[in-house]
């Protein structure tokens, strides 16, 4: 895959822009003692969705009907940011929206997406069982499938990254959570586009109970693994998407992992010292920024992260605000 450039990402954060402003990104001080170092944080959770998916969702979606403009409906597998993406976009555009998620799912991200006007159907134990069996009801029901990883997808979720990289260019160290890979492709994306590569380091961040980017990234290869993550189900990922493992090859600097305890604390530190909800894997890229204060990749650095999603349970919540 080609890196869009800076023109072409400002084209795709237009068509975001007609849909939702701009997130907002702070640097919090209670947040930056814990971490004893600045970091800013951009609010993904402020998005119409509570995600960063979104952005993604939109851009595709208007390529996807110029490209086809019959087109009456698409599928997608997903743990639920994706998928409300999708069905956000999608309804925009009047198209219907099939969505398939493994037993198990987030309740409440399941009943966002059919608030948003999905079909949804439950199949499989993870999300890997569920994609094949959205794939299969797309060959039989002539359904567009929206992958997980795409050119548009990775333009989308880029826009985030110009608007965060722009306030803050200075920046030196980016820690980004990988599920599919499209948010760490566009951290990658604005990075390049904005001639940022020789002074800004990106660090990718996956579950220690779904270490399959991580296990590829050391091999230098496609790994699968086994998920058992509870709380960051979106980057539960068991097969690597090959694409995106390309780009996260050549650019980025390393793959570290964060436990659910790691997750759970960053969870904790969020609400307390900013009073922003994040969901387990909107939390990742805070938990890697704890597990490393004393990195030198950290300590003493301009850091960022994104509060990437907000969109946790809220009996889940709970157990975790408590510590149980």
């Amino acid at each position: 895959m080609s890196l869009p450039s800076l023109a072409e990402l400002d084209a795709a954060a237009a068509t975001v822009y007609e849909a939702m402003p701009a997130t907002p990104q702070f640097s919090w001080p209670l947040l930056n003692a814990a971490l004893g170092t600045q970091a800013w944080i951009k609010h993904e959770n402020h998005t119409p969705t509570g995600a960063f998916k979104v952005r993604g969702g939109l851009v595709y979606m208007q390529a996807l009907t110029e490209r086809e403009p019959a087109l009456d409906g698409v599928i997608l597998a997903t743990r639920g940011n994706h998928g409300q993406s999708l069905a956000y976009a999608a309804a925009r555009h009047g198209l219907s929206a099939t969505i398939v998620v493994p037993h198990g799912n987030s309740v409440e991200k399941n009943a966002a997406m059919r608030g948003l006007g999905a079909q949804l159907i439950e199949h499989g134990e993870d999300f890997q069982a569920a994609r094949e069996h959205a794939q299969m009801l797309a060959a039989r029901d002539c359904l567009h499938m929206v992958p997980s990883f795409h050119p548009d997808l990775v333009s989308g979720v880029a826009t985030a990254w110009v608007e965060l990289l722009r306030a803050q260019p200075d920046l030196e160290t980016l820690l980004v959570p990988i599920g599919q890979g499209s948010g760490i492709c566009g951290a990658i994306a604005a990075r390049q586009a904005l001639g940022l590569a020789r002074s800004l380091r990106i660090i990718g961040v996956v579950s220690k109970h779904a270490p399959a980017y991580q296990l590829s990234f050391r091999a230098k290869a496609s790994v699968s693994a086994d998920v058992s993550t509870v709380l960051a189900d979106g980057i539960a990922c068991r097969v690597p998407d090959a694409r995106s493992l390309d780009m996260i090859f050549e650019f980025v600097d390393d793959v570290v992992s964060v436990t659910d305890d790691d997750v759970a604390s960053a969870m904790r530190l969020f609400y307390r010292a900013t009073h922003n909800l994040a969901e387990g894997a909107g939390a990742a890229g805070l938990a890697a920024a704890m597990r490393l204060k004393d990195d030198t990749r950290v300590r003493g650095r301009k850091i960022g992260l994104q509060l990437s999603g907000a969109n946790v349970d809220a009996d889940l919540f709970r157990r975790v605000l408590v510590g149980d």
